[in-house]
């Protein structure tokens, strides 16, 4: 977190409207990830992050899942946005209870530093919990030093399980 203020951001709810000006803090992360893991990350094309904002694809991982956007917007600037949905576990040794999973969460470049994410966060987790989560979970990159200091010691966040890849 940078030593500045706090931005003062309105945080509401995405509508299709919204799909060209989310598209900067999507692309600005998708640049970071792929200079972390360039293997398995790669800066997608303008127009198919636009398509999947504006036509609601974001959220359609399980389309019987209810999913939320929303948007961090500085005067007409989005600089941020964060994708969420309710999620249940299909292991059977789990308890059974909802969760409000973070999908995506995105900050533009230059507004990073600035609390923004924070808001954007504590957000979805309120509406998960107005929609009966007991947990929130997220994922996050390995390598992603500066968001694994975001999530677990400024928002909370711990390691429940993890994830292992090998390449086939």
């Amino acid at each position: 977190m940078s030593d500045t203020s706090p931005l003062v951001v309105t945080i509401r709810q995405a509508t299709p409207d919204d799909a060209e000006r989310i598209v900067r803090a999507y692309l600005d992360s998708a640049e970071q990830h792929a200079r972390l893991d360039p293997e398995r990350y790669a800066v997608p094309d303008v127009q198919t992050v636009v398509a999947r904002y504006r036509e609601g694809r974001q959220h359609a991982h399980d389309t019987s899942a209810e999913g939320v956007t929303f948007v961090a917007e500085l005067g007409r600037e989005i600089v941020g946005f964060v994708d969420a949905r309710l999620d249940r576990s299909p292991d059977a040794m789990h308890r059974e209870m909802t969760y409000c999973h973070i999908v995506e969460i995105a900050v533009t470049a230059a507004r990073q530093g600035h609390g923004v994410g924070a808001q954007l966060l504590r957000a979805a987790e309120d509406w998960g919990r107005a929609h009966g989560a007991t947990f929130a979970s997220l994922e996050y990159l390995a390598a992603n030093a500066r968001a694994s200091d975001f999530y677990q010691r400024r928002m909370g966040y711990h390691a429940a399980a993890i994830t292992a890849i090998k390449k086939l």
